[in-house]
């Protein structure tokens, strides 16, 4: 068996990975064609990932103009704790307030315990991004048992 498959997340470990965490960095394309990386807090939701935003942020500006966009989530202070999923997809801004005020309270109760109030009323100004997987790759390097 390839190292590659000895480390590759079952779906219900990507499932259970992806539950548990409250932190990705999203990766857009600037206007000069340079990665542009940022932390956001997100929400896996019927297969997508859904993050918020201002509208005015750079990052919807590069979705904008190119909605490829690349997620990773990752885990671990060593190389033997490594765990991380990454997603290639394609990315599609939701307008409509309603709509980003919900999922602004399911993203607010899974990161805090509970739907901020605070937040949603910020929704008028705000954009949701949703983003749907077309190519993913999982590592977890504990599978490794400390073989390098």
């Amino acid at each position: 068996m390839s190292r590659r498959n000895e480390i590759r997340m079952t779906p219900e470990e990507q499932e259970a990975f992806l539950h548990a965490a409250s932190k990705a960095s999203l990766s857009t394309v600037d206007q000069d064609g340079f990665p542009h990386v940022v932390a956001m807090g997100f929400l896996v939701k019927d297969g997508a990932i859904y993050m918020t935003s201002y509208g005015k942020a750079q990052k919807v500006l590069n979705i904008r103009r190119n909605p490829k966009v690349g997620v990773m989530i990752e885990t671990g202070t060593q190389y033997a704790e490594y765990r991380g999923i990454m997603i290639r997809g394609h990315c599609e801004i939701i307008e409509e307030t309603e709509r980003v005020a919900a999922i602004m309270r399911e993203s607010t109760a899974k990161n805090s315990g509970v739907p901020r109030d605070d937040a949603v009323s910020r929704a008028p100004k705000r954009v949701a991004l949703k983003i749907t997987p077309e190519k993913v790759a999982t590592w977890d390097h504990s599978k490794l048992g400390g073989r390098y």
